[in-house]
């Protein structure tokens, strides 16, 4: 059955394109079959982030316009055969769709993946309506500041009430050294707040910022970053793996030293 998972926030940059795009990646090199949608049209990112931008012919709108057909707007990942891109617009607004035209198109994509990760844009208007429309389940993405997570609560109430219950969190860019410091909320504080299930914790990685510029996802790294590994945890997580948290308060020689020896036990 497939899984259609809404990738949300409220709040602007706090990593839900780059969460997308990883877990989308992970899911894909775990044998399973992936359509990611990039939801926001008018400013798409997703496609950069993939390094598939190059490869754009056509977008969802070519599709609904019928100047195309679906399988042809789809963008195969080379690196990964698992994982295609159906991108947006970015000559269009977010007006230009309909909710009811995102459900055809993912009505559309179901028969043929596992699962359909769909980037919503920042706000709850129109754009984050298209992107809720079909989804049975959302990631909530916040970064562990009030502001995020005040927003992130507005976007779980809308979730649930357009009938979405089925809610997972993500904690980005926390940074251990000010949580220890009380300079930053931390991840139990989060939680505290908006009451739904940890699907996994990413910290702050200046990595992240290399894999965006250059189009590579960091679960695809040989030797895996500490956020690295914790987007292929929380892949392993949504499939129903049971994965241990990482401890981010350990120094990370320790804690990569730790893993080594855990997987050689």
């Amino acid at each position: 059955m497939t899984r259609i998972i809404v990738v949300t926030s409220g709040k602007g940059g706090v990593g839900k394109t780059t969460c997308t795009a990883n877990l989308g990646m992970a899911l894909a090199k775990g044998d399973r079959r992936v359509v990611v949608i990039d939801a926001d049209f008018g400013l798409r990112n997703l496609d950069l982030l993939l390094g598939l931008e190059n490869r754009i012919v056509y977008t969802a709108m070519d599709v609904l316009a019928k100047q195309c057909r679906l399988d042809q707007a789809l963008v195969k990942d080379k690196r990964q055969p698992n994982l295609a891109l159906l991108p947006a617009a970015q000559n269009r607004s977010k007006e230009a769709i309909t909710p009811e035209q995102m459900k055809v198109l993912v009505e559309a994509l179901e028969p043929h993946y596992d699962y359909i990760l769909i980037d919503s844009p920042a706000g709850i208007e129109m754009g984050f309506r298209n992107a809720i429309a079909a989804a049975k389940e959302a990631i909530i993405v916040t970064t562990p500041e009030i502001s995020a997570v005040r927003d992130a609560d507005r976007v779980i109430g809308l979730l649930e009430a357009n009938d979405i219950k089925r809610l997972h969190l993500v904690v980005n860019r926390l940074k251990p050294a000010m949580v220890q410091a009380d300079m930053m909320m931390s991840v139990q504080d989060v939680q505290d707040i908006l009451a739904i299930p940890l699907l996994g914790v990413i910290p702050d990685d200046e990595r992240v910022i290399v894999s965006t510029n250059r189009g590579e996802p960091l679960v695809l790294e040989q030797k895996l970053s500490l956020a690295g590994l914790a987007f292929a945890n929380i892949a392993q997580r949504l499939r129903g793996d049971k994965v241990p948290f990482l401890d981010l308060s350990a120094p990370h020689d320790d804690l990569f030293s730790r893993l080594r020896r855990m997987f050689r036990g």
